[in-house]
């Protein structure tokens, strides 16, 4: 029996809250409506995650199970998962295309069958499944105008995720999966074991850097996106921007030093952020 649409949306909000640490202050930037709707989206996109952490047949069975799901759901038709109402509402109230949802089931699904990465081609087209979706979901909810908002948004959420993927290169190594493009390697002659290493050689610090001026280029170009989003949702834009691309320039500044532990931008920096942008003009 399906869940009332309030009930559902109080759900989503303490999923948020309990699961998205930091982030979750990003979306207090935001007016009730639009908070309520961006806990809806983060609850399913954890869900997904958390699908995936066991892989195998059963995770498989469960993915289909979920995308038949989340069909469902889109069309009114609910199982009785508390999520489901708030789902609806929010991708029926701000027109968001169901194929943003698909994308992302196929991000996630697309680890537990990790292919190698051979080329920045088709890096990016795995960051657009897991990110860049997300980025245009996002912009739904904060309200943007004009279509060129959405190949910003696009490169704006493969920034994210390289960002992600350098501060996670050995971790990542370690669970069997190298996003770094074959073809990356063989030009700065880093062979993939350096990855899982504990230091971080002259070839490798190269190599990363090369990825990192990837990203920051493409954070630069995303940066007409704030303008193009509806005032009532810029904060929120801003400070998730401004977080991941500080991530970024605290790895720089540690000279991409990410083998030895992990690089992360502390919660007081965080905090400030969100803080200083809650006070700036829409």
């Amino acid at each position: 029996m399906s869940i009332a649409l309030e009930d559902s949306y109080a759900w989503c909000a303490r999923m948020a809250r309990g699961r998205a640490r930091n982030f979750y202050y990003s979306f207090l930037l935001l007016d009730a409506r639009r908070r309520a709707a961006m806990c809806a989206v983060y609850a399913f996109m954890r869900i997904c995650d958390d699908l995936s952490d066991e892989p195998g047949p059963k995770t498989e069975e469960a993915f289909h199970g979920w995308r038949a799901s989340m069909e469902a759901a889109l069309e009114g038709r609910f199982d009785g998962h508390p999520l489901w109402p708030a789902f609806h509402d929010t991708a029926a109230r701000y027109g968001i295309p169901r194929e943003y949802f698909h994308d992302m089931i196929d991000g996630v699904q697309s680890d537990l069958n990790f292919q190698p990465v051979e080329t920045f081609e088709q890096l990016y087209g795995y960051c657009y499944r897991v990110a860049s979706v997300v980025g245009l979901t996002v912009i739904h909810i904060l309200g943007f105008r004009g279509d060129e908002a959405k190949p910003l948004a696009e490169k704006c959420g493969v920034a994210f995720q390289l960002t992600n993927i350098l501060r996670d290169v050995r971790e990542d190594f370690e669970n069997g999966r190298v996003y770094i493009p074959a073809e990356d390697l063989r030009r700065f002659g880093v062979k993939e074991a350096e990855l899982g290493a504990g230091r971080v050689s002259p070839d490798l610090k190269k190599l990363l850097e090369f990825e990192g001026a990837r990203a920051r280029e493409l954070y630069r170009e995303a940066m007409p996106l704030l303008g193009m989003v509806e005032p009532e949702g810029r904060r929120m834009l801003s400070a998730i921007i401004e977080i991941y691309s500080g991530l970024l320039r605290r790895m720089e500044r540690r000279g991409y030093e990410v083998l030895k532990e992990r690089v992360t931008l502390p919660v007081a920096a965080k905090l400030w952020i969100l803080a200083r942008t809650a006070l700036q003009a829409g």
